[in-house]
């Protein structure tokens, strides 16, 4: 029978039946707090206090920009994008593009270039050299300078202020090839792509380009495209590349020159004068790297797009009309501008350049301008 088993002399003896457990779970066991310490919670709190007042007091410093500001750095040793001020990149490489940072710093590298010889493009040339002649077309301001010495052998109106189009790309190819090793590989953003006014045109989104065929593409065809990729490149944003161009005007003594892109684009108080852009050439010429650029009638350049190559022709209009000697250098044209030319070219050892602002006739200008410079050079 259940619950009960038979015993000897008949008897039945009731089996003990174990009380079962509720449905719910038994009661967990008690456990024994473990007691901390009083010495080791002692010293936790000191160890944190000791690293409050480090972190206040300034923390580890992490690798300084030019400017001597430290920030945190990646493993290339660069500060991170977004945080503390970029330092220049070493001479032999480096991809990304350094912090966009505090918009009023300036690395003291983008200020540092050739010294440009006092009185350049504003001490005249000796009498025996200057130039007369009578443009047919109208001009508001031009300047025939010796590129060697930086004397004036004409000049019109040197020192009005106007605007200057695609001539400010001089000063966005100083500052990149001041500031970026040739090596370098730039990012093509959206922002590059949806560019306005000329352009390479071609330029892949979302990639990374050598640099030099973009440099090629902004002082060439004065591609606008070329001209933000490079200011994204070398500041992080352009409001800061804009900021690297004035200090660079005012570090030269650029007195009537000013920035506010770093294309051309915008004519609103983007403006220079004729004198000011003699220095700026002379400055342009002085890095090799862009004198071979802007010596080229047109180039051939490795790039990532279908078929390999990317193909640039000089807008330079002496190029086009075949003129001897042309060794550079940029065009410019806006509706508020009109058409901007600076230019120079070698006969010998003779070396001349002109400014042309807002010409009605560049074409014919430019040409009769330097053939006088070099006809009164021989005469001296």
């Amino acid at each position: 029978m259940t619950g009960s088993r038979m015993l000897s002399g008949g008897k039945r003896r009731r089996r003990r039946q174990r009380r079962p457990w509720p449905r719910s779970r038994p009661p967990a066991r008690r456990r024994r707090r473990r007691r901390i310490p009083l010495g080791a919670i002692a010293a936790t709190g000191a160890v944190c206090v000791g690293v409050l007042l480090f972190v206040m007091a300034g923390g580890v410093a992490g690798p300084t920009g030019p400017s001597g500001r430290s920030g945190p750095s990646g493993p290339s040793g660069r500060t991170r994008p977004g945080r503390g001020a970029p330092a220049r990149r070493p001479a032999g490489g480096g991809h990304g593009a350094p912090a966009s940072g505090s918009a009023g710093h300036v690395p003291a590298a983008a200020l540092i270039g050739p010294p440009v010889p006092s009185g350049y493009g504003v001490s005249p040339a000796p009498p025996s050299e200057h130039v007369v002649i009578r443009l047919l077309k109208p001009l508001r301001s031009g300047l025939l300078f010796n590129v060697a010495t930086g004397q004036v052998l004409w000049q019109r109106r040197p020192d009005a202020v106007l605007p200057i189009a695609s001539l400010t790309k001089m000063m966005t190819a100083l500052i990149v090839a001041t500031l970026d090793p040739p090596r370098a590989r730039v990012l093509i953003t959206r922002q590059a792509v949806d560019f306005q006014g000329s352009g390479v045109g071609l330029l892949p989104l979302h990639k990374r380009v050598p640099i030099e065929p973009l440099l090629y593409g902004l002082l060439l065809p004065s591609g606008n495209d070329a001209a933000i990729a490079l200011a994204q490149h070398t500041a992080g944003t352009q409001p800061r590349f804009i900021t690297f161009m004035n200090a660079r005007a005012r570090a030269m003594g650029l007195g009537c020159t000013h920035y506010t892109t770093v294309s051309g684009i915008v004519d609103a108080g983007n403006h220079s004068c004729a004198a000011d852009l003699a220095k700026l050439a002379r400055a342009v010429l002085d890095e090799r790297r862009l004198a071979r650029i802007v010596a080229s009638a047109s180039a051939t350049l490795r790039f990532p797009i279908k078929g390999g190559k990317l193909y640039v022709y000089n807008n330079n209009p002496l190029y086009r009309l075949g003129y001897p000697g042309t060794d550079g250098l940029k065009t410019g044209y806006t509706t508020a501008a009109g058409v901007c030319l600076v230019a120079t070219a070698r006969r010998g050892h003779t070396w001349l350049g002109v400014v042309l602002l807002h010409s009605a006739d560049e074409d014919d200008q430019a040409p009769a301008l330097l053939n006088a410079g070099f006809a009164a050079m021989r005469r001296r």
